[in-house]
């Protein structure tokens, strides 16, 4: 027999069971086909939208009032039991990088300052111990978003912003400033009375409420030499 054109080979159109099931896998195995596949989060969707739609099952006969009622009501029960479980969120803006005191680059949180201010006094070094301890003053209400420093804050500056959330500890803080000042920047030696006074006065800010709607207070940068 003699061929008079080329010869095509099709594939066979009638393929038994086994050899249809791997054209389909193979087809299936395609990244067109893997991509369309449903994510995690798409299954997670259609899972709920699924309990929703089963919560109104049966309620045909019910008029829309009385369904958007049942809505509501399952919308607050959900962020009722959110609030429970994971606490009322924080829309006070918070804290970012730890802001140096004093415009020394001091960037220590309020134990190691305490820590600091302790050692200090045990030495008998009561400028340095009134120094840090008043220093462990400010971090700490910086941690507690009481107040909010910026370089150039006077220790003046913070005691009148720490006057906002703590109004009758204002003469307290005050006087907690000036000793600080005196310590640090007038070279006096600082006492042991001095050390207790501003020690007492952290213990109290501590277990003290600060003042409703006084948490946003700003430690300003004030002009003068106490900084």
């Amino acid at each position: 027999m003699v061929l008079t054109g080329p010869v095509r080979f099709e594939p066979p159109l009638d393929p038994d069971a086994p050899e249809a099931r791997r054209w389909v896998l193979d087809e299936l195995a395609k990244p067109e086909y893997r991509a369309a596949e449903p994510t995690a989060f798409d299954l997670f969707a259609q899972a709920v939208r699924d309990w929703f739609v089963g919560l109104f099952e049966g309620a045909g006969g019910l008029p829309m009032p009385a369904l958007a009622l049942i809505a509501v009501l399952v919308v607050a029960a959900l962020v009722a039991i959110a609030l429970l479980v994971f606490g009322l969120p924080r829309f006070r803006r918070r804290a970012g990088a730890p802001v140096p005191l004093f415009d020394d680059g001091d960037l220590r949180d309020a134990a190691a300052l305490r820590r600091s201010a302790a050692a200090a006094a045990a030495a008998g070094d009561w400028a340095l111990a009134v120094e840090e301890r008043f220093r462990a003053i400010v971090r700490s209400l910086v941690e507690r978003e009481l107040v909010r420093v910026h370089p150039g804050t006077t220790a003046h500056g913070m005691a009148d912003a720490a006057a906002g959330p703590f109004p009758d500890r204002a003469g307290a803080l005050e006087s907690a400033a000036s000793d600080f000042d005196a310590v640090r920047y007038l070279s006096r030696p600082g006492t042991e009375a001095q050390y207790r006074r501003v020690t007492e006065l952290e213990a109290d800010l501590a277990a003290a409420r600060p003042a409703t709607g006084a948490s946003d207070e700003l430690a300003a940068p004030l002009a003068g030499g106490d900084a």
